[in-house]
């Protein structure tokens, strides 16, 4: 299932599982974000539902990867002949989302949860060691 949303004046195809770069959002990483301007829902081999200009029984819900700045842009004006010159650099807040569920009318598509991160094992120099000492010692000729 997918969503068309607006936020920040842009408008966005996304799905379960999608990560997108939006103008600021407030919230901190980890926190769940509602997208409400969901223009469009399609998907499941369904005909897609335009909304006028919303979908009423949809929503997007989305969770904070990150909060971080874009490129950095030079603005620079001029005038011929005046000796102005003015130059400005500009970077843009961005939040990055991770899409985690799509609704509509109580059908959702939900992300898979993420894989909880593996930690390492205390022994594993001891295991590198041990590699090392298994090898067949080499015989020189004299």
């Amino acid at each position: 299932m997918f969503a068309v949303i607006r936020t920040g004046g842009k408008q966005y195809k996304v799905a379960a599982d999608d990560r997108i770069v939006v103008e600021k959002l407030p919230g901190e990483p980890g926190a769940q974000v509602e997208l409400g301007d969901v223009l469009m829902v399609g998907g499941d081999g369904e005909t897609p539902t335009v909304g006028t200009p919303m979908v009423s029984d949809a929503r997007v819900l989305a969770e904070v990867v990150e909060q971080t700045r874009g490129p950095k842009i030079i603005v620079f004006k001029k005038q011929r002949r005046k000796n102005h010159r003015r130059k400005k650099g500009h970077r843009q807040d961005l939040t990055v989302l991770r899409i985690t569920e799509v609704s509509h009318g109580g059908k959702a598509s939900k992300a898979a949860a993420p894989a909880p991160k593996k930690a390492a094992p205390e022994d594993a120099p001891a295991a590198a060691d041990a590699t090392e000492s298994t090898e067949a010692p080499t015989e020189t000729e004299e």
